[in-house]
């Protein structure tokens, strides 16, 4: 726009000022552009909030919607000294469990050494050992002149020496102690030799420190098992037995059940996560009379849908099965839109009917239960062509389209202005001018009078 700063100075009037003023006002046109606008994108910012909330809560349906978390089992100890976890071929059992003895790794400490430092080892020394019952050994190939740490340093960076090193000193001397990286009798250190030591050298196996690999053993329903480590595995099909070295002697029990806990925190938040859900769209749709406070969705027809889709998802009966309403599982549909769970009823039908649990949420096909239902629901929601995906997209032409207005309307105010401009400096000529004409008049008419006197 051409400067403005000369108008008014042929006329002497505030023209300038008055066309800051008209042009103020020709602009108060955009403002109705600019907050339908902000309406419009708090919208798309709301239907992503609604996006996200549905798409949350459909994770906890599609886990109820899932048969194997209704055949899932889990395994609980009576005692102390063992855990054990379940796989998929476990089945469910009761077993009385006593722990003979607990798997052990085999150690052996040599000699003493005073010195940390005193080179040890010749050019060809070697440290053998065995292991078991002799039939299997490992040579390891030391440094010469290595020292108490450095032979402790071979042996640990050594991938298939089968043993780890480390040092004690005993209160008289330095000794290395080599343990079993592995537990059980087989696998357990016989025995130690070094070979090629340097000269004056006594470096050897303390037979008195020798302690054996052994096999944990147990006895489980009656029957003998042997395992080479403490995790016991294949004893019993799909359980894994852990045993810490305190339940040697111990008697204990084993319950392998239907994981009643598993399900219960699956339903728990299924109803939890959809109770965040209505208190999301319940502030989306708060009414409180002020434009600047009230929810982003106030009367909006597509958060309205999908409420009240969900709500008849949620209360329409299942057919063909022995529960048929979330009520007979303790969950009710309060008056405010909210669900509340009523933990003793659950638990009950939980224990008492699992299998029809099983078959109200999950039913005998992926789309039979109440989950299965609800999941196609959420999945028309928000599939990239459902309800929310149309919302967004329409606001989202909506926004471009006022954009555009926008754009129209400010160059339209542009050229109203530049009118008034150009009107303004006609009128600030025009009125110079006269001015001009008037002081000349007068001028001309006092020179008259002048001349009228002096005749």
């Amino acid at each position: 726009m051409a400067s403005i700063s000369s108008l008014g100075v042929g006329s002497g009037l505030d023209l300038s000022g008055l066309l800051d003023q008209l042009e103020s006002a020709e602009r108060q046109k955009l403002n109705p552009i600019t907050e339908r606008k902000t309406q419009e994108q708090a919208k798309i910012s709301a239907y992503g909030r609604l996006q996200s909330g549905l798409s949350e809560f459909r994770d906890t349906v599609a886990e109820l919607n899932d048969g194997a978390l209704y055949q899932s089992l889990s395994a609980s100890v009576l005692g102390e000294g063992m855990t054990a976890t379940t796989g998929e071929e476990a089945s469910p059992g009761r077993y009385e469990i006593t722990v003979d003895q607990t798997a052990r790794a085999g150690s052996l400490a040599s000699t003493r050494v005073s010195d940390l430092e005193k080179p040890l080892t010749g050019a060809s020394a070697t440290l053998d050992l065995t292991f078991g019952n002799g039939s299997t050994s490992a040579s390891i190939e030391l440094a010469e002149n290595a020292s108490l740490e450095g032979i402790r340093d071979t042996i640990n960076d050594d991938p298939d020496a089968g043993v780890d090193a480390s040092i004690i000193n005993d209160g008289t001397g330095y000794r290395l102690v080599l343990s079993s990286r592995e537990s059980g009798a087989d696998a357990g250190l016989a025995s130690m030799a070094f070979t090629d030591l340097a000269g004056g050298v006594t470096l050897g196996q303390d037979a008195d420190t020798h302690q054996q690999g052994l096999d944990a053993e147990l006895d489980i329903n009656g029957i003998a098992i042997t395992s080479a480590s403490n995790t016991v595995e294949g004893a019993i099909q799909g359980v894994t037995l852990a045993l810490d070295p305190a339940a040697s002697g111990e008697t204990l029990s084993l319950v392998v059940e239907q994981d009643e806990e598993s399900v219960k925190e699956a339903i728990t938040a299924f109803v939890d996560t959809y109770n965040k859900l209505k208190s999301t769209m319940g502030r989306m749709t708060e009414a409180t009379g002020d434009a600047s406070t009230a929810g982003e969705l106030v009367g909006d027809r597509t958060l309205r849908n999908i409420a009240s889709d969900m709500s008849r998802a949620l209360v329409d009966p299942v057919s063909d099965g022995e529960l048929s309403m979330l009520s007979q599982l303790g969950i009710s549909l309060q008056a405010n839109g909210r669900l509340e769970l009523d933990d003793s009823k659950l638990d009950e039908a939980l224990t008492e009917t699992p299998e029809a649990v099983s078959e109200f949420f999950a039913g005998t096909s992926e789309e039979g239960g109440m989950a299965g239902r609800l999941d196609e629901t959420l999945g028309q929601m928000l599939g990239d062509e459902g309800s929310i995906e149309s919302a967004i997209s329409s606001s989202e032409a909506q926004v471009s389209r006022l954009e555009d207005r926008y754009i129209r309307t400010e160059e339209s105010v542009e050229r109203t202005v530049e009118r008034y401009r150009k009107q303004f400096s006609q009128l600030d000529g025009m009125i110079a001018q006269m001015n001009a004409t008037s002081a000349y008049l007068t001028q001309q008419l006092s020179t008259l009078a002048g001349q009228s006197n002096q005749g």
